[in-house]
């Protein structure tokens, strides 16, 4: 589960700002909530459509800088949303840790993409990225972001997600496109049931500077752990900070839909006030 509260714009280029938070904290960027928040500003009537098909952009003010839903417009409904994130790039190469529970050395990559992601792939730990592997994945991701430590930082970000992954997840051969599934824990082993927009992008960046993406092959089918998919490009090159690897601005592909209206109240004469988690 992931929130956000809402907090008027930096300025009047943006509709609103948002701080990301979920059961163990805030986040610096949050690429699905984003998407959502899309959905949410027009149903909202907080930015205005027409009845018309066009296409408008939600512009949000996030921590790590700011963002657009690009939102699809049919006959007046949101269809779709397009993340446009803020410069993506690859951080570092090939970094080695040595995960005991599993025995092995890793080798891991690091991108920012308005956080800091850590990026394995799966085969080396001889999981598949299925959920009856998720305790097991939280188990590895909390071990290798304690061995990365400060090795994983970049400014004032730490290691937000540990990414796992896998190429070719449905067996096609799709020239155009390459498919991966992925499962990112974030937090203190919390799983995200998307394949999480900003994670999309931090992988975007790593194929990027690998030479995977390019005229030929240039999009990314993402998928999660249960299977649910995005679709990602890049739009356009952009400076990189790091010297070494390229840079992009990244776009995601995907959609939201309503699923409740909640009301918490938090009242300090409560004898439980204020905590509603139990650890």
């Amino acid at each position: 589960m992931y929130s956000g509260f809402i907090t008027p714009p930096d300025d009047p280029r943006a509709h609103f700002s948002v701080l990301f938070w979920h059961k163990d904290g805030f986040s610096t960027a949050c690429g699905h909530g984003t998407i959502a928040l899309g959905f949410w500003a027009i149903c909202h009537s907080l930015v205005k459509v027409s009845a018309a098909n066009e296409t408008v952009d939600v512009v949000v003010d996030v921590p790590s800088g700011r963002v657009v839903a690009r939102m699809g417009i049919e006959q007046g409904i949101p269809i779709h949303a397009d993340f446009i994130n803020v410069t993506s790039f690859q951080l570092a190469k090939a970094l080695s840790v040595t995960v005991t529970s599993c025995g092995a050395d890793m080798s891991v990559d690091l991108a920012f993409a308005g956080a800091v992601y850590a990026s394995v792939d799966a085969a080396q730990v001889g999981l598949k990225i299925e959920p009856h592997n998720a305790d097991r994945f939280i188990q590895l991701a909390r071990e290798v972001k304690r061995l990365l430590a400060t090795r994983a930082h970049y400014g004032s970000y730490d290691c937000y997600r540990v990414i796992f992954f896998s190429d070719k997840a449905d067996g096609q051969d799709n020239k155009q496109a390459i498919t991966q599934r992925n499962v990112t824990v974030f937090a203190d082993g919390q799983i995200d049931r998307s394949p999480c927009g900003s994670r999309t992008c931090a992988r975007l960046a790593i194929l990027l500077a690998q030479g995977k993406l390019g005229s030929r092959c240039s999009k990314l089918l993402h998928r999660s752990i249960i299977g649910s998919e995005f679709k990602a490009d890049i739009v356009s090159k952009a400076h990189s900070p790091v010297q070494g690897f390229p840079a992009c601005i990244p776009h995601v592909r995907s959609q939201a839909n309503l699923v409740g209206r909640m009301k918490f109240f938090i009242d300090p004469e409560d004898d439980l006030f204020p905590s509603f988690l139990l650890q």
